[in-house]
Protein backbone atom coordinates (compact mmCIF):
# COMPACT_ATOMS: atom_id res chain seq x y z
CA UNK A 1 0.00 0.00 0.00
CA UNK A 2 1.46 3.34 -1.01
CA UNK A 3 1.83 6.08 1.57
CA UNK A 4 -0.15 8.57 -0.56
CA UNK A 5 -3.09 6.17 -0.88
CA UNK A 6 -3.19 5.56 2.86
CA UNK A 7 -2.98 9.28 3.53
CA UNK A 8 -6.08 9.89 1.39
CA UNK A 9 -8.03 7.57 3.65
CA UNK A 10 -6.92 9.36 6.81
CA UNK A 11 -7.82 12.91 5.89
CA UNK A 12 -8.25 15.37 3.09
CA UNK A 13 -4.97 16.54 1.63
CA UNK A 14 -4.05 20.18 2.14
CA UNK A 15 -0.57 19.85 0.65
CA UNK A 16 -1.15 22.58 -1.96
CA UNK A 17 -2.42 25.06 0.62
CA UNK A 18 0.50 24.30 2.94
CA UNK A 19 3.07 24.76 0.18
CA UNK A 20 1.57 28.06 -0.97
CA UNK A 21 1.30 29.36 2.60
CA UNK A 22 4.91 28.37 3.24
CA UNK A 23 6.11 30.18 0.10
CA UNK A 24 4.17 33.35 0.95
CA UNK A 25 5.53 33.28 4.50
CA UNK A 26 9.07 32.67 3.23
CA UNK A 27 8.85 35.64 0.83
CA UNK A 28 7.52 37.85 3.64
CA UNK A 29 10.33 36.71 5.94
CA UNK A 30 13.01 37.38 3.31
CA UNK A 31 11.49 40.80 2.54
CA UNK A 32 11.47 41.73 6.22
CA UNK A 33 15.04 40.52 6.67
CA UNK A 34 16.18 42.56 3.66
CA UNK A 35 14.43 45.68 4.99
CA UNK A 36 16.09 45.14 8.38
CA UNK A 37 19.53 44.74 6.82
CA UNK A 38 19.14 47.87 4.68
CA UNK A 39 17.63 49.92 7.54
CA UNK A 40 20.43 48.94 9.91
CA UNK A 41 22.95 50.28 7.42
CA UNK A 42 24.72 46.98 6.88
CA UNK A 43 24.71 47.66 3.13
CA UNK A 44 26.03 51.21 3.61
CA UNK A 45 24.91 54.27 5.55
CA UNK A 46 23.74 56.11 2.43
CA UNK A 47 21.56 53.22 1.27
CA UNK A 48 20.00 52.94 4.72
CA UNK A 49 19.01 56.64 4.73
CA UNK A 50 17.44 56.63 1.30
CA UNK A 51 13.61 56.80 1.13
CA UNK A 52 11.64 53.60 0.69
CA UNK A 53 10.64 54.60 -2.83
CA UNK A 54 13.75 55.44 -4.81
CA UNK A 55 13.49 58.95 -6.38
CA UNK A 56 14.72 57.57 -9.69
CA UNK A 57 12.00 54.91 -9.62
CA UNK A 58 9.38 57.55 -8.74
CA UNK A 59 10.56 59.73 -11.66
CA UNK A 60 10.43 56.74 -14.03
CA UNK A 61 6.91 55.86 -12.91
CA UNK A 62 5.85 59.48 -13.39
CA UNK A 63 7.18 59.44 -16.94
CA UNK A 64 5.48 56.11 -17.73
CA UNK A 65 2.27 56.54 -15.77
CA UNK A 66 -0.08 54.77 -18.21
CA UNK A 67 1.96 51.54 -18.59
CA UNK A 68 2.58 51.49 -14.82
CA UNK A 69 -1.15 51.79 -14.09
CA UNK A 70 -1.98 49.05 -16.59
CA UNK A 71 0.67 46.75 -15.10
CA UNK A 72 -0.61 47.46 -11.57
CA UNK A 73 -4.22 46.73 -12.59
CA UNK A 74 -3.25 43.50 -14.37
CA UNK A 75 -1.18 42.38 -11.38
CA UNK A 76 -4.02 43.22 -8.97
CA UNK A 77 -6.59 41.31 -11.04
CA UNK A 78 -4.23 38.33 -11.33
CA UNK A 79 -3.62 38.25 -7.58
CA UNK A 80 -7.37 38.56 -6.95
CA UNK A 81 -8.18 35.65 -9.28
CA UNK A 82 -5.44 33.46 -7.76
CA UNK A 83 -6.59 34.27 -4.23
CA UNK A 84 -10.23 33.58 -5.11
CA UNK A 85 -9.30 30.28 -6.73
CA UNK A 86 -7.22 29.30 -3.70
CA UNK A 87 -10.11 30.15 -1.34
CA UNK A 88 -12.66 28.20 -3.41
CA UNK A 89 -10.31 25.20 -3.60
CA UNK A 90 -9.87 25.24 0.17
CA UNK A 91 -13.61 25.29 0.99
CA UNK A 92 -14.94 23.02 -1.76
CA UNK A 93 -16.42 19.70 -0.68
CA UNK A 94 -14.12 16.72 -0.77
CA UNK A 95 -14.73 14.69 -3.97
CA UNK A 96 -16.45 11.34 -3.70
CA UNK A 97 -15.06 9.38 -6.63
CA UNK A 98 -16.97 6.73 -8.53
CA UNK A 99 -15.14 3.54 -9.52
CA UNK A 100 -14.93 2.30 -13.11
CA UNK A 101 -15.27 -1.48 -13.01
CA UNK A 102 -15.47 -1.88 -16.80
CA UNK A 103 -14.39 0.74 -19.33
CA UNK A 104 -15.29 -1.29 -22.43
CA UNK A 105 -17.08 0.93 -24.92
CA UNK A 106 -20.78 0.17 -24.92
CA UNK A 107 -20.55 -1.92 -21.75
CA UNK A 108 -19.30 0.60 -19.21
CA UNK A 109 -19.89 -0.28 -15.58
CA UNK A 110 -19.49 2.40 -12.93
CA UNK A 111 -20.09 1.98 -9.20
CA UNK A 112 -20.94 5.26 -7.51
CA UNK A 113 -19.21 6.38 -4.34
CA UNK A 114 -22.56 6.34 -2.53
CA UNK A 115 -23.15 2.70 -3.50
CA UNK A 116 -19.68 1.70 -2.31
CA UNK A 117 -20.13 3.49 1.01
CA UNK A 118 -23.64 2.10 1.47
CA UNK A 119 -22.58 -1.50 0.84
CA UNK A 120 -19.60 -1.29 3.20
CA UNK A 121 -21.74 0.43 5.83
CA UNK A 122 -24.41 -2.29 5.64
CA UNK A 123 -21.77 -5.00 6.06
CA UNK A 124 -20.07 -3.19 8.93
CA UNK A 125 -23.34 -2.77 10.83
CA UNK A 126 -23.78 -6.55 10.80
CA UNK A 127 -20.64 -7.09 12.87
CA UNK A 128 -21.04 -8.19 16.49
CA UNK A 129 -20.73 -5.26 18.84
CA UNK A 130 -21.33 -2.58 16.20
CA UNK A 131 -24.49 -0.53 16.72
CA UNK A 132 -24.07 1.67 13.65
CA UNK A 133 -21.46 2.71 11.14
CA UNK A 134 -20.61 5.66 8.96
CA UNK A 135 -18.64 5.12 5.75
CA UNK A 136 -17.34 7.52 3.14
CA UNK A 137 -15.58 6.73 -0.13
CA UNK A 138 -12.65 9.08 -0.77
CA UNK A 139 -9.51 9.18 -2.87
CA UNK A 140 -9.72 9.12 -6.67
CA UNK A 141 -11.26 6.97 -9.40
CA UNK A 142 -7.99 5.11 -9.88
CA UNK A 143 -7.09 4.71 -6.19
CA UNK A 144 -10.21 4.69 -3.99
CA UNK A 145 -10.08 4.61 -0.21
CA UNK A 146 -12.55 4.33 2.64
CA UNK A 147 -13.08 6.37 5.78
CA UNK A 148 -15.00 4.27 8.32
CA UNK A 149 -16.42 5.20 11.73
CA UNK A 150 -17.79 2.36 13.85
CA UNK A 151 -20.00 3.06 16.87
CA UNK A 152 -19.64 0.20 19.35
CA UNK A 153 -21.79 -1.12 22.18
CA UNK A 154 -20.33 -0.89 25.65
CA UNK A 155 -18.14 -3.88 26.49
CA UNK A 156 -17.47 -4.85 22.86
CA UNK A 157 -14.37 -6.93 22.09
CA UNK A 158 -12.29 -4.46 20.07
CA UNK A 159 -9.90 -7.11 18.75
CA UNK A 160 -12.80 -9.20 17.48
CA UNK A 161 -14.43 -6.24 15.76
CA UNK A 162 -11.12 -5.30 14.14
CA UNK A 163 -10.53 -8.82 12.82
CA UNK A 164 -14.11 -9.17 11.54
CA UNK A 165 -13.90 -5.81 9.83
CA UNK A 166 -10.72 -6.80 8.01
CA UNK A 167 -11.62 -10.41 7.18
CA UNK A 168 -15.31 -9.98 6.36
CA UNK A 169 -16.10 -6.40 5.40
CA UNK A 170 -12.93 -5.05 3.77
CA UNK A 171 -12.03 -8.33 2.08
CA UNK A 172 -15.51 -8.54 0.58
CA UNK A 173 -15.29 -4.92 -0.56
CA UNK A 174 -11.95 -5.53 -2.29
CA UNK A 175 -13.22 -8.66 -4.01
CA UNK A 176 -16.46 -7.01 -5.11
CA UNK A 177 -14.69 -3.97 -6.53
CA UNK A 178 -11.91 -6.01 -8.10
CA UNK A 179 -9.08 -4.09 -6.44
CA UNK A 180 -6.04 -5.53 -4.71
CA UNK A 181 -5.60 -2.56 -2.38
CA UNK A 182 -8.35 -0.59 -0.66
CA UNK A 183 -6.89 1.70 2.04
CA UNK A 184 -9.21 2.31 4.97
CA UNK A 185 -8.98 4.67 7.92
CA UNK A 186 -11.03 3.24 10.79
CA UNK A 187 -12.27 5.20 13.77
CA UNK A 188 -13.85 3.43 16.74
CA UNK A 189 -16.25 5.24 19.05
CA UNK A 190 -18.48 4.22 21.95
CA UNK A 191 -22.13 4.66 20.97
CA UNK A 192 -23.67 7.07 23.46
CA UNK A 193 -26.82 7.80 21.44
CA UNK A 194 -28.89 5.63 23.79
CA UNK A 195 -27.68 6.98 27.09
CA UNK A 196 -29.32 5.61 30.22
CA UNK A 197 -31.58 7.90 32.19
CA UNK A 198 -30.19 8.86 35.58
CA UNK A 199 -32.71 8.47 38.41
Amino acid sequence: MSKSAATKALSRSYAGERVLTFLVGLLALLGGALALVVGAGWLGEFRGRRPLLDPMAVDWLGGHATPARIAAIVLGVLLFVLGLRWALRSVRPEPRPDLDLDTTEGAELVVTAGAIAGAVQADAEQLDGVSRARVRAVGSRTSPALRITLFLHEGTDLKGVWEDLDLRVLTRARESLGVDVLPAAVRLELDTSQAKRVR
